[in-house]
């Protein structure tokens, strides 16, 4: 569906070019207390990129046709079916014959086509991370581990872990220079066992939080936890689901795709995969409509079974993911964090 030069764009945006051209395709799950391996994944072609720099290549050609800082307030669908409209919050509408909602998790389009039960799931874990500054010395012991990404979880407090490679200095312009740095993200995740569990409202007590909870772990990774410096932003992720639930598409003119259709946990790292997927078979419902003849809303209808048979798995398999990655004791190599993804383009 992408241009070359979009292909090749993607991999210019790698967090580490010289890593991703030379993987070896590691994804390691450690002990946090020692910093053992608990289990090697099994290796794949991986490309760790930039979000912001990936949303750029993406955008090149089609700048003109998306227009920021929207919010969808109303949709209205024509009482013979025939169109579509949506409204936003500037005053400006949009009239069509399709309207997707792909806005993430917190969907308005999901709100309006099933407005009983369009609310994720939240589950009972919660979860902080902070984005930081390391120099080489710094980030060494790290990248030893893995030198993109790594995850574990404690045996004792089951307080899990993930770090993993933003920049490099090749990347941001510092490699060769006094002033070179990595940026590293490192996220905490840990079961509500009590209100102590719930995550702080300021960042300076969601710190310390951070920090007294990596007291327990590997001299390595709580020197890393400690590195954050006192006036980082440290983030709260709320971790919920929503499993693909049936929806009204009325008459085919209305659906949603990615995270609005199917939202789940990152424990299992496929969400954009699906989301990828999503795109490609709508595209091929289209060009059934527009080439074959099929009509709109038998095409829609079918792509929604087809996600929904596929994404409803999937949500269920990351939901018990995140559960596992806080359960060491639970942890084989049977654990929905570990299992093979099984996703197939037609």
């Amino acid at each position: 569906m992408l241009e070359r030069e979009v292909l090749e764009g993607i991999d210019a945006v790698q967090v580490d070019p010289a890593v991703g051209h030379n993987d070896n395709g590691n994804f390691l799950f450690i002990n946090l207390s020692d910093c053992s391996t608990k289990f090697r994944i099994p290796p794949s072609t991986r490309r760790r990129v930039n979000r912001e720099k990936l949303r750029a290549v993406l955008l090149k050609g089609v700048e003109d046709h998306v227009q920021w800082s929207k919010r969808l307030i109303n949709v209205k669908v024509d009482g013979d079916g025939s169109g579509v409209q949506a409204i936003f919050e500037d005053g400006s509408t949009y009239y069509g014959a399709l309207l997707i909602g792909s806005e993430g998790s917190n969907s308005a389009v999901r709100r309006f086509l099933s407005p009983e039960d369009y609310r994720n799931r939240q589950l009972p874990i919660r979860f902080v991370g902070s984005g930081i500054n390391m120099t080489p010395e710094q980030v060494k012991p790290l990248r030893s581990l893995d030198p993109l990404l790594f995850q574990g979880c404690h045996p004792e407090t089951s307080c899990f872990m993930w770090v993993s490679m933003l920049e490099v200095p090749e990347i941001n312009g510092t490699a060769g220079t006094d002033e070179e740095r990595y940026r590293v993200q490192i996220n905490l995740s840990w079961p509500v066992q009590s209100q102590a569990d719930e995550v702080k409202a300021g960042n300076h007590d969601r710190l310390a939080d951070m920090k007294r909870r990596a007291g327990v772990f590997a001299p390595t990774l709580k020197t890393a936890v400690e590195t954050i410096p006192d006036d980082a932003e440290v983030l709260e992720i709320k971790l919920a689901d929503w499993p693909c639930l049936p929806w009204d598409n009325h008459r085919g003119r209305v659906t949603l795709m990615g995270d609005a259709a199917h939202a789940m946990t990152m424990y299992r790292g496929e969400a954009a995969n699906h989301g990828m997927l999503d795109a490609f078979n709508l595209c091929q419902a289209l060009k059934s409509v527009y080439q074959d003849g099929k009509p709109l809303e038998s095409a829609i209808t079918t792509f929604e079974q087809e996600m929904r048979s596929r994404t409803s798995h999937a949500v269920q398999m990351s939901r018990q993911a995140c559960f596992d990655a806080h359960d060491w004791k639970r942890l084989n190599e049977n654990s929905a964090i570990l299992t093979k993804r099984a996703v197939v383009a037609k």
